[in-house]
Parts: structure tokens; sequence; C-alpha cells
């Protein structure tokens, strides 16, 4: 049990994630860190961080969720913020993608965070209060949805509507935030073409693109007590390639 505020963050073992966890550990949260599996970076991370506590499973598992979830309660006693960042991309042409793809991705990035929240809310409403901060991306914006995938679009647009649908039902207890990430060097980065890069650089106001601990500070921001007053949005944290980006 910890009388500090505890931060679950799920797909922490690369990427935003794992700038989420390290920008929180060092801002005084007890860090839950999960991960598909128990994998090396996350035992590497896990060494890094003075107060953490390692779950792992496929967010898609519903049962696997509630065990986990269970555990962090068992160890900690309390979850005050959950950040749901897991998820993953595939790349294909539209015509040639399969139903597998998109259902893939559509229940990584919406179930998974379907089902970490059903088991979470319970817990911060019992404790009077929470924080929820999904995971978005510019290409959930219609006029910046992706052509390379459009099942990732798909997914990224649901969150909005799920971010927003458990703001107004949680209301005022809970508060539920999403953070849009434009183009951000993650492991993702490594698979971008250079005509992808000279256009997200070009497209950015800023003419650069994000490193994942920008993000990061707009993510612990939504899920700290400094944001009292902001909930059902999504923030773009892209630069300002929405206003200049294709």
């Amino acid at each position: 049990m910890t009388e500090k505020k505890v931060i679950l963050i799920t797909g922490s073992s690369r990427g935003i994630g794992r700038a989420t966890a390290r920008l929180a550990a060092k801002e005084g949260w007890s860090v839950v860190i999960h991960g598909q599996s128990d994998s090396n970076n996350l035992k590497n991370l896990h060494g890094e961080l003075k107060d953490s506590f390692i779950i792992a499973g496929d967010v898609t598992d519903k049962a696997g969720v509630k065990r986990e979830v269970g555990r962090v309660i068992e160890h900690y006693g309390r979850i005050d913020a959950l950040v749901n960042c897991a998820g993953s991309i595939v790349y294909s042409q539209f015509l040639e993608t399969s139903d597998e793809e998109i259902l893939t991705m559509f229940k990584e990035h919406v179930l998974g965070t379907v089902h970490f929240c059903q088991e979470v809310i319970p817990i911060m409403q019992r404790q009077g209060e929470g924080r929820i901060v999904n995971i978005s991306s510019i290409r959930g914006y219609p006029e910046m949805a992706s052509y390379k995938s459009v099942g990732y679009s798909m997914a990224k647009e649901s969150i909005r509507s799920v971010t927003a649908s458990l703001a107004k039902i949680y209301a005022p207890q809970i508060l539920v935030n999403a953070v849009a990430p434009g183009f951000t060097e993650t492991d993702i980065a490594k698979q971008w073409s250079e005509d992808t890069r000279r256009k997200a650089v070009e497209g950015s106001l800023l003419k650069r693109t994000a490193q994942p601990e920008e993000t990061a500070q707009v993510i612990m921001f939504l899920a700290s007590d400094k944001n009292s007053f902001i909930t059902g949005q999504t923030i773009l944290v892209d630069g300002g390639y929405s206003l200049g980006g294709k």
C-alpha cells in the first residue's frame, strides 16, 4: 500500500509510454508499467525507476486486464491516473488490407482502452476522483486521416469518441481526456520514408518533429491535479501540423 499517487501506463516499454513513465517517476508518482510481455525493455525500465511495478499481457484480453489491474490494487491499493498508450500500426494499401489487420488495430487501440477503463473506473469511483488520458493521433482527424493505414485512422478517431463519452458519463469525479500526437520520434519513426520525414518537418509550423518527452509533459499535466477543469477534450500535440500539414 502507498500514500503516493499511483499512475498506470499501458504500452510503457517504449516511445511515448516509456517517456511518460520516466516523467511520472521524476514527479514523484508510483508508476505501474505495462507491456504485452514481461520484456527486457520493461524490466530495464523497472530497474531504472525508483518506485514501479510491472504488469504484462494482451490489452485485448479482458480477463487478463482484470487480473493485472487486481495485482496493482494488491500491491499499491489505489490507482489515481490511467494512461492508455498501448497499440500498434499496420501499413498497407487499402484494397489489400485484410479484416484481421483492421481488427487487430481496432482491438488494441479501442478495446484495449475500453478494457482498462472498465477495470480502473470503479476503483477511481471508490476513491472519489481520478484522471484518465487516452492516446489518439493526428491521424484520427478526418483532414489528416492516413492513406497508408486506414484501420489506424479508424481506431484513433474512435478513441476521441470514447474519451468524450466517458467524460460525460463519469463527470465530475473523473476527468477523461486524450492526447493526439503528431509526428514523434518513437520506434514508428524508424519506418518513415525520407519523403514522410520531409513532409512532417515542412508541415510543422515549428519545422521539426516532436520528442516523446514533449508529449509526455502534456499527458502528465492532464493526469495530475494541475488539471482541474479540462475534460472530454483531445489535445493536439503536433507542432502546428494540423494547421499547415496534410
